[in-house]
């Protein structure tokens, strides 16, 4: 099936007005000929080694029965498990496509020390790891290949037999893993993180876990022609324009999965959309909703409405304003992949880089090298440690107080985002502050797993409009977890990383509030009550 798209209202508008020019300017053919020059002059050095993407289907499909033939190996050796350790781009498209495809892949995208402890107590005996970088020196997958490699050796198993290496050529990590004797997979160099999603990035712990790669690969094909083609009937062209051509830009976008088969599609867009676009204080914020979320009901007029349907009915009326897509999980990457292009072209920006990421590495290092005490909490209620940037916990007394303190930063075109640095897997319940939080704001309201939203999210936060209030929640850790050959621990890191984001954060002046839960089991239902 290739992927269908219906618009009205601004949406519509956008595209009637702004395709056409698309197409006039040849935006398609030039995007698929990977010509750099679309996004200006000041893009274009990036531009010209960020395009492979839309040749990924071609280059990977030789990569398939190597990956095949891996997976039947390690079957063939007792092995029935496959944990990815990777982030941002590297886990998102992974957990969509093993999920959509119904097989089994356990994502540690997380430095939180029982979330690793968890991952490393689960069949490790059977268990493979594919650990992936495209930098190769990412901390968090650098820290989960080490505790893996000293896991297995403690248990005699060989580390060279159960980890599989992924990462661009030339990278540190494939310098060191081809001399160590790792089994690597190179990813296409020209494509960047949050476009690889049909890279190895992709394909390697997808493929590992029981995916079908070939029928994803025939997915993206099907569509291929219709992105290249220069008519106002592209997808790729549609879409970008109804997201980003609105006048006013409606520059939050909510994702709703509403009849799709694909599961988890709104958390791959979200780091596709926002890192690509936020930045030079402009910017779409992906805000992942589902059919019940109450900003639906708010009718707010910065609020785009894409709902991802499932089977096409051309008779459908679309809702008033709203966009409706449906298609199959490859054909959707690769429109998304050239929306998000298309969108950056008309926003003005460069989709392909990420200069806000960076800062927050920059912050969580230094505190690293430079250990020091947490800073004392403003105040303490119950089993909550109160802390935040001094606009936000001044004269508030208790936990109610703060969060009301934090909302009255809200401007009526702002955004709350929620990060928890938390064990996801332990503490899936604390997602429903989500919900509690935008039924008070009436505001759009993000959700991020940290660390791993660092590496999605995280840019448009310092790059994108600044608009956003912030509620950090973190947790202590009962137990922790020494990183071998490191002079930190899991528990030190993940505080080091958020205690890094909220600084920055600070630093842009935006508003923070951030709290640590002693006894989260117990502290969750607190803050929720707080919220009400």
């Amino acid at each position: 099936m290739s992927v269908k798209i219906a618009v009205s209202g601004a949406a519509a508008e956008a595209v009637d007005r702004v395709v056409p020019q698309l197409v006039s300017d040849l935006v398609a053919s030039r995007i698929t000929g990977g010509d750099e020059t679309l996004w200006g002059p000041d893009a274009e050095e990036e531009s010209a080694k960020r395009l492979g993407w839309v040749e990924a289907v071609t280059v990977s499909r030789p990569m398939v029965e190597d990956i095949y033939a891996l997976r039947d190996k390690l079957r063939a050796e007792g092995v029935n498990h496959i944990v990815l350790g990777g982030m941002g781009g590297s886990s998102l498209a992974p957990e969509v496509i093993t999920r959509t495809y119904g097989v089994e892949l356990t994502v540690l995208d997380s430095t939180d020390p029982g979330q690793v402890l968890a991952a490393l107590g689960d069949r490790l005996a059977t268990t493979a790891v594919v650990i992936s970088s495209k930098s190769g020196s990412t901390v968090e997958t650098d820290s989960q290949k080490r505790i893996y490699e000293k896991f297995f050796s403690e248990a005699g198993i060989d580390p060279l037999e159960r980890i599989v290496v992924v990462t661009d050529p030339g990278s540190p990590l494939d310098a060191a893993s081809r001399a160590t004797g790792y089994r690597v997979f190179n990813a296409d160099p020209n494509v960047g993180g949050r476009y690889s999603a049909l890279t190895a990035f992709g394909l390697v712990p997808s493929g590992l876990a029981g995916v079908d790669l070939n029928e994803l690969l025939d997915e993206a094909e099907a569509v291929m022609v219709e992105l290249a083609v220069d008519n106002t009937a592209n997808p790729g062209l549609v879409l970008g324009a109804a997201i980003a051509g609105t006048l006013p830009l409606k520059d939050k976008l909510g994702i709703v999965p509403d009849g799709t088969h694909i599961l988890g599609f709104g958390d791959w867009a979200e780091q596709l959309i926002a890192e690509s676009t936020g930045k030079l204080g402009k910017g779409i914020l992906p805000v992942v909703l589902d059919v019940n979320s109450p900003e639906l009901s708010e009718n707010l007029p910065d609020l785009q409405i894409v709902r991802l349907v499932g089977d096409w009915d051309d008779t459908r009326e679309v809702a008033d304003g709203e966009i409706e897509i449906a298609g199959s999980l490859g054909g959707q990457i690769l429109v998304w992949e050239y929306a998000t292009a298309v969108a950056g072209r008309l926003l003005g920006i460069n989709p392909f880089d990420q200069p806000d990421v960076e800062s927050a590495k920059i912050a969580t290092r230094a505190l690293i090298d430079h250990p020091s005490e947490p800073a004392a909490p403003a105040f303490v209620d119950g089993d909550v440690e109160v802390r935040g940037t001094a606009d936000v916990v001044s004269g508030a007394t208790d936990l109610a107080g703060a969060i009301s303190s934090l909302l009255s930063h809200l401007s009526d075109d702002g955004y709350v985002s929620i990060q928890a640095y938390v064990d996801r897997v332990a503490h899936p319940e604390l997602h429903q502050l989500r919900d509690a939080l935008a039924a008070r704001a009436k505001r759009p309201v993000t959700f991020g797993w940290g660390p791993r939203f660092l590496h999605s999210t995280g840019q448009f936060h310092k790059g994108g409009p600044a608009v956003g209030v912030f509620l950090q929640i973190t947790t202590v850790e009962d137990t922790d977890l020494q990183i071998p050959e490191r002079p930190f621990t899991f528990g030190q890191l993940i505080r080091a990383q958020a205690d890094g984001d909220a600084s920055v954060l600070a630093e842009h002046g935006r508003p923070v509030l951030s709290l640590t839960l002693r006894n989260p089991g117990a502290s969750i239902p607190v803050v929720v009550s707080a919220l009400n």
